[in-house]
């Protein structure tokens, strides 16, 4: 079972998710899978295509924007307007779970959607400190 962490009632992390826990989120109520994750970075973890297969085949969307070290800024844009434009609650993943909360408060930030503080404590909330991200 994935270990998905709520940050808002519109935006989850996790980490690695596994082909089987896609069914899960459908479950859950997610649209849209965003994979914060590159290929090969470790040996066991699904492939993006495999990934992206198995959301779909779920009905759900899928987008990657795979993140090594700190996003770019293209990168926390391409998320912030996915999860702006998302049918409904999304979810994000990598090894994780971290590029993806960092990703998405980047955005956050830089659109004034919320204050620091805010951002901090959501952070906080769903077990990853962003004190020094955001």
């Amino acid at each position: 079972m994935a270990d998905i962490r709520t940050v808002t009632p519109d935006f989850a992390v996790a980490p690695q998710l596994a082909l089987a826990d896609i069914a899960e989120a459908r479950a859950r109520g997610f649209t849209l899978v965003i994979n914060n994750r590159p290929d090969g970075e470790s040996p066991d973890q699904p492939s993006g295509a495999e990934m992206e297969a198995a959301a779909r085949a779920e009905g759900l969307d899928y987008l990657a924007v795979p993140v090594v070290g700190r996003p770019s800024d293209a990168q926390v844009a391409a998320v912030l307007e996915a999860v702006k434009s998302a049918k409904g609650p999304v979810i994000a993943f990598c090894r994780s779970g971290t590029r993806s909360i960092v990703t998405w408060a980047l955005g956050e930030a830089q659109r004034g959607g919320r204050s620091r503080a805010d951002l901090v404590g959501l952070g906080q909330a769903a077990g990853y400190d962003l004190s020094g991200v955001v």
